[in-house]
């Protein structure tokens, strides 16, 4: 008999797990609340990755003039230290599946689109910082193109508590995006496995 789990396409999509955001120092530093979710990240990778998940790091990539520089500091400029995978994380990183990108949404300006298209997967988990910003639109073109979409709330995390607990919010209720715990989301599929 086949598990119909081994035959779910699932993606994660890794948002701006950058050492410019998660590094203290740089300009756009998160701070703690972001550095706290590095493990959960990690770990949410490695299982989806054990269940055989394609991870896609979408990853903030400007040229030193790029007019977002206009309403933020200068950062995650190419060829920085600032732009590359913090290295809790950089071992899981495949180089074919890292797409660079320079505004807020991964789907804007990179291939996002099209490898999703191919993968063709019933469900996407977004994970990264900052929730109320690359997250929350990244997660919004991905159900605008009708993906269900899951956002582990300790796999995300930004600079402001209370933008934080607004995304969460406007992902759930208005984007339509499936929020939990990511310990609840493992639960979950222990349980349904049990009952297959």
């Amino acid at each position: 008999m086949t598990n119909a789990n081994s035959q779910e396409r699932r993606a994660v999509i890794v948002v701006d797990m950058l050492r410019g955001f998660l590094e203290p120092g740089y300009p756009l530093d998160c701070g703690a609340a972001a550095r706290a979710i590095i493990p959960a990240v990690r770990q949410k990778i490695e299982e989806e990755m054990a269940h055989g998940a394609t991870i896609l790091w979408v990853a903030d990539n400007h040229a030193p003039d790029d007019k977002e520089f206009a309403m933020f500091p200068p950062h995650c400029i190419r060829g920085t230290a600032e732009a590359e995978i913090i290295p809790a994380l950089a071992d899981l990183v495949a180089p074919a599946n890292l797409l660079p990108k320079t505004r807020y949404s991964g789907f804007y300006g990179t291939d996002l689109d099209a490898r999703l298209a191919r993968l063709r997967p019933d469900s996407i988990t977004v994970v990264g910082v900052c929730t109320d910003i690359c997250v929350m639109h990244t997660v919004a073109d991905a159900r605008n193109r009708d993906y269900a979409v899951v956002v582990p709330a300790d796999c995300v995390a930004t600079f402001d508590p209370e933008a934080h607990h607004f995304a969460l919010d406007h992902m759930r209720r208005v984007l339509g995006a499936t929020v939990i715990e990511s310990r609840q989301q493992t639960a979950d599929s222990r349980q349904q496995r049990k009952s297959e």
